[in-house]
């Protein structure tokens, strides 16, 4: 832990997945003069309580490839020891020819890509995950190089390796505002004290419209609650299944030590900071647990937890600098995916405050899309 210094030539505002990820690329680059800042401890907020589902299944290129890049970054860190990464795969079920048209261009994309992912029979999906029932579905997608990991193992080994080169984390350390003069960022304000900096990075998760409006930027992100809750531990555990998805109602499930883990996104949930674990959504699951893999619906689920999605209004990342007010960036709004791109964002972000060109055009996740009315709409999995 680092107190709250007076100067620094970045900031970074959130200390998640996305921030950790981002400091770690700077101070590999040399650029080691950053102070991260969250509100709560390493990886508590957004990051805190994700499934740590890591996928390159997406439909459009942009998605695939930082997907893609980010599974290169935790591929090697699991090969180093310093993440538990499982590549269980993800099976996405389909249920009606439509989705499958969608899903066949999307799948050719991803193989163009080099992501070996394919479409799958019924009962070839039942083999992979004896638990579903195949009459419900007319196809599937499945992707072997696909898994999950758990998020603060990444976060801590990015915190440990960006201290060593000399970045400061102040924790427990909230934001209260941004000095804006003229068009350029001059310092940031906290309950801590103020840091003068010329760069500020905003990667606070659900609380990124806050930090931006501080600055007169508008970042078109809310918080929504997202909850999931456990099969009660069975003796020798479930059979290994993968990240197992009824793309039409997005319920999922996939193991969890000797449980299952299970959840869907509830449409009907409001943007709110609630973070509340309740049990009163549980009637609904069982329903869709029934519709997908009967058994599950007759086992007692024990306990949960509750975390925050940080939604944009077309569901993909912002990911950028801002046109008015200078050398103020930002990397947020992934609606559930920040944990799965962290690597290749942190890449983005770095290359932007160095001057670099990205490795890919960022351009059609800038802020701005929405008051420009050019939002992303041709992601079929989100």
């Amino acid at each position: 832990m680092a107190g709250l210094p007076q100067r620094a030539e970045v900031v970074i505002v959130g200390g998640g997945a996305v921030g950790a990820s981002i400091a770690c690329q700077l101070a590999r680059a040399g650029c080691t003069d950053v102070v991260v800042l969250d509100a709560g401890g390493l990886g508590d907020g957004s990051s805190g309580k994700p499934l740590g589902g890591l996928r390159a299944q997406f439909s459009d290129h942009l998605n695939i490839a930082l997907a893609a890049r980010s599974l290169e970054v935790y591929s090697r860190m699991a090969q180093e020891g310093a993440l538990a990464l499982d590549r269980v795969g993800y099976l996405f079920l389909l249920r009606t020819p439509g989705q499958v048209k969608r899903l066949q261009g999307s799948v050719a994309l991803q193989n163009e890509l080099g992501v070996p992912s394919r479409m799958l029979e019924p009962e070839e999906a039942r083999a992979l995950c004896p638990l579903i029932d195949p009459d419900r579905y007319v196809a599937a997608t499945f992707s072997p190089s696909d898994g999950y990991a758990p998020p603060r193992q990444a976060i801590l080994a990015w915190a440990a390796e960006a201290r060593r080169r000399g970045v400061r984390i102040v924790p427990h350390c909230e934001v209260r505002d941004i000095e804006v003069r003229g068009n350029e960022v001059a310092a940031v304000c906290t309950d801590e004290g103020t840091v003068a900096t010329s760069v500020v990075i905003c990667a606070a998760g659900p609380w990124s419209a806050r930090i931006g409006a501080m600055a007169g930027v508008a970042l078109d992100v809310a918080p929504v609650r997202r909850q999931i809750t456990f099969t009660e531990p069975r003796p020798g555990g479930h059979p290994r299944v993968p990240f197992t998805i009824d793309l039409q109602t997005s319920f999922y499930f996939h193991n969890a030590g000797q449980q299952l883990l299970l959840g869907y996104s509830d449409p009907r949930q409001a943007p709110s900071f609630d973070r509340a674990y309740t049990e009163d959504w549980l009637d609904d699951l069982r329903r869709l647990a029934r519709e997908c893999a009967p058994s599950l619906a007759q086992l007692p689920f024990v306990g949960g937890w509750a975390g925050l999605y940080e939604q944009t209004p077309d569901s993909n990342a912002l990911i950028g600098k801002a046109p008015h007010v200078s050398r103020f960036l930002y990397a947020t709004g992934f609606s559930g995916h920040g944990f799965s791109q962290a690597p290749a964002a942190g890449e983005i972000i770095c290359d932007l405050v160095l001057g670099r060109t990205p490795f890919i055009d960022i351009t059609p996740l800038r802020a701005e899309r929405f008051a420009q009315q050019a939002p992303i709409r041709e992601i079929t999995i989100v």
